[in-house]
């Protein structure tokens, strides 16, 4: 019978780390799955090498901006259609999300879309370049509302540090969500992060930037009579 561990072998053990998801993986139709099989090694950033070369991966040198989330990925190719000089970079846990994202792209043609199926933390820390990244997209994140899972929040000052790495001088953070608490989360760890500029002012939200298409969450929230807040922040020198 296996000993229970003592508060003296528990203190020896590693931290788990806290998820900011839950898998969720759900149904996943044929045609989704069958993207993944044809689409992914056109569109998918492969596992072989540990930090992504941008260059090699959408075959030329232009902007980079990443999606944390992209859900089905509706906004990301929105985004990317109408912006052919900047190349998106998406990364999503579910893979049914991710099945969805690369049938649109297939259909609609879109070239400057990369996809990474993987915990976002991890991907963000390990598999980008610092100083590689135009901008940051986090839209609509889970909230965690209840007290209890708030440590569950993705925006959290370390990893606030890792964007800060990540991002060009000049590169900027963008975050949308409609729950009101997280948003003032959300504010509240970006202006005690050093190294960041709130563009809109101290302590601001900001109006809904052109380039942020109006996603299904956003309307989802709308008709439950949430208000949509933007906050977007730029990385100093």
């Amino acid at each position: 019978m296996e000993k229970p561990v003592t508060d003296v072998r528990r203190a020896h053990l590693p931290m788990r780390q806290i998820r900011s998801y839950v898998r969720r993986e759900g149904r996943i139709t044929p045609a989704q799955e069958r993207a993944l099989e044809e689409l992914w090694p056109r569109f998918g950033v492969a596992d072989s090498s540990p930090q992504i070369d941008f260059r090699a991966a959408f075959g030329r040198s232009a902007p980079v901006i990443l999606e944390i989330g992209f859900g089905d990925g509706q906004s990301l190719c929105d985004m990317a259609a109408a912006n052919p000089g900047q190349d998106y970079l998406g990364v999503e846990i579910h893979r049914p999300g991710v099945g969805r994202l690369l049938m649109t792209l297939g259909a609609r043609g879109i070239g400057n879309v990369r996809v990474l199926c993987d915990d976002a933390r991890q991907a963000v820390a390990d598999r980008i370049c610092d100083g590689q990244l135009y901008g940051v997209h986090l839209f609509f994140p889970d909230p965690w509302p209840k007290t209890r899972h708030h440590k569950r929040r993705l925006l959290q000052p370390d990893f606030v540090e890792i964007l800060h790495r990540k991002l060009a001088v000049g590169g900027y953070l963008h975050m949308a969500t409609d729950w009101e608490p997280y948003a003032q989360h959300m504010m509240a760890v970006m202006t005690a992060a050093s190294g960041f500029e709130n563009s809109a002012g101290p302590g601001c939200f900001s109006p809904r930037p052109q380039h942020r298409p109006v996603t299904k969450f956003e309307c989802r929230g709308q008709r439950l009579g949430h208000d949509v807040r933007d906050l977007v922040f730029r990385r100093l020198p």
